[in-house]
């Protein structure tokens, strides 16, 4: 697996962030960008990520430690993106899965025949056709 690289950490103008904060992302390389004065709609996409991903998935699993963390909102990170309906995108999904069947009518697939996949331990249900 490879790791992601990140160029840059979008954060707001709160005091707690001292500058040995952002000197540990600028060790790794990572440019801290700070969200416009006194513009608190600016961060409200991160806000809104933050809240879902702690609602849904953190606040439900005892956190061990770092590489358990990021085991678990990777497994989240998949299913938001590839199982999890959007709203804004009228309850679809971000990416969505590929039809392998080669089928594109779904003529040929048994619609009677749901299968649970669970997700996180059996946190989130994700459900798909049967093969």
């Amino acid at each position: 697996m490879t790791a992601v690289r990140f160029r840059f950490l979008v954060r707001d103008r709160d005091a707690k962030f001292a500058l040995a904060f952002e000197a540990v992302f600028a060790a790794a390389g990572v440019e801290a960008l700070k969200t416009p004065p006194r513009a608190p709609q600016a961060n409200a996409y991160s806000e809104r990520w933050v809240r879902t991903v702690r609602a849904e998935c953190l606040d439900w699993i005892l956190i061990r430690n770092d590489r358990h963390l990021h085991r678990v909102l990777t497994e989240y990170v998949t299913h938001y993106n590839t199982a999890r309906p959007h709203r804004g995108l009228g309850l679809d999904i971000p990416t969505p899965t590929p039809n392998l069947d080669g089928d594109r009518s779904g003529a040929a697939r048994d619609v009677t025949r749901i299968e649970r996949v669970d997700v996180l331990g059996g946190l989130i249900h994700e459900y798909r056709h049967a093969a």
